[in-house]
């Protein structure tokens, strides 16, 4: 007789489709950082553009990003299909790259990080939906947080990867530049021969939430959006924690350190905090999350010294691990099944918006009061979000005890 074969547990019991999403987020990280580390001297330095010609690059990379992510995300759900627009997106973000060691003027780079930018704006939703179609319910916590691991070890692998190939190649950008052409097509090679759709039933069994996505999306996920907005207030770019770390006596020569320092502790806790989230709930990281966040504004509102701000920075990547992860499951957990390319889509408009609203805010702080102004600015928008948290938690409480009330007189349990 054969023995039974053990349970799979943990990592191992990810669906295969979940690992892949992750490793294609990663490789598209490595080879967009790897480029973007460079662009801005690259486009001052070489093509001789003005700073504000950056910005401008830059800022309307983004906000076009931003814009076509509701789209993107409502268009999953009509067409009833994820894998492909999300194809779509990293395919338009790959074939991109090679314009960038080949572009003759500034006008041609605009060019490219636009239609780049609209190829993340294209895959974000319809991904981060395919992602929670695929992942068991019981298991979107660590699902959602190995991909953010991921996704940062990316986000850390290819700003490495640019200093040591420009140190071995002495300052080729365009050496650099091809390179990072590879991993953004190996990107699109895994999404299109490593992951399946999903043919997305009623909302897992509810015949009231049909695939024609009529069904509202629910106050259960517009609390989750409102939170995430003052959460997003309270995360200022983390070029202020690169600032602070230069005011306090950091060599411009190590500056980079402080991403790295960030992103591994971020990369190192991603996981853990989203499988801890499938057995105690979301709220639980979310909570230890925001006092992190606060320990660690506090610490750089108040250092004086490296050690100090070393702390906060840190801190600051265990905060993005044990929240970023875990709050993108809660969307997943309170959207509709037929509407949750919808629901990210406006989730990711809304943190895309309070980011660039925080990031304002935090320079015009500085500018105005100092760096303490605006870190203890980010630690009071903390709080601010703690609270709406601690109010999702009671609400999510009070819908489970009347759905196990419901489920007693057989009636229809409410969503949360």
């Amino acid at each position: 007789m054969t023995p039974p074969t053990p349970a799979k547990t943990g990592l191992s019991a990810l669906p295969r489709g979940i690992w892949v999403l992750g490793l294609v987020s990663m490789a598209m990280d490595v080879s967009s950082e790897m480029i973007h580390a460079l662009l801005p001297v690259y486009l001052v330095a070489v093509l001789g553009a003005s700073t504000l010609t950056v910005g401008f690059i830059e800022g309307i990379a983004e906000a076009t990003a931003s814009l076509v992510k509701i789209v993107s995300g409502t268009l999953s759900d009509r067409l009833g299909t994820r894998k492909w627009l999300a194809v779509l997106g990293y395919g338009l973000a790959a074939f991109t790259k090679p314009i960038f060691p080949l572009a003759p003027s500034v006008a041609w780079v605009t060019a490219a990080r636009f239609v780049d930018r609209i190829g993340k704006g294209i895959r974000g939703a319809p991904r981060d939906a395919l992602a929670a179609d695929i992942a068991p319910p019981d298991m979107r916590g660590a699902a959602f947080g190995l991909r953010q691991s991921l996704d940062t070890v990316g986000a850390f692998l290819g700003p490495f990867l640019a200093v040591v190939l420009m140190w071995a190649s002495g300052g080729s950008y365009v050496l650099v530049f091809w390179v990072a052409v590879v991993p953004a097509f190996v990107a699109v090679a895994l999404l299109v021969f490593g992951v399946e759709d999903v043919a997305r039933p009623a909302a897992e069994g509810d015949p009231d939430d049909p695939v024609d996505g009529r069904v509202p999306l629910g106050g259960a996920f517009w609390g989750v959006v409102a939170v995430a907005a003052v959460f997003g207030l309270a995360r200022f770019s983390e070029a202020f924690l690169v600032l602070k770390a230069s005011a306090v006596g950091l060599p411009a020569a190590l500056v980079p350190l402080v991403l790295v320092v960030m992103n591994v502790v971020y990369a190192i806790a991603a996981y853990p905090a989203g499988a801890l989230s499938d057995k105690a709930g979301r709220t639980a990281p979310l909570l230890v999350g925001l006092a992190v966040l606060i320990a660690g504004d506090l610490a750089l509102a108040f250092a004086d010294g490296l050690v100090l701000a070393a702390v906060g920075v840190a801190a600051w990547g265990l905060h993005m691990g044990l929240t970023q992860g875990v709050i993108t499951a809660l969307v997943a957990d309170a959207a509709p099944a037929s509407r949750r390319g919808t629901a990210f889509g406006i989730f990711n408009f809304v943190t895309g918006v309070a980011a660039l609203g925080a990031s304002l805010l935090a320079g015009g702080l500085w500018d105005a009061f100092g760096a303490q102004a605006t870190f203890l600015t980010g630690a009071g928008f903390a709080v601010l979000t703690a609270l709406g948290v601690a109010v999702l938690r009671r609400a999510r409480a009070n819908c489970r005890r009347a759905g196990g009330a419901a489920a007693k007189q057989g009636a229809k349990p409410r969503k949360f």
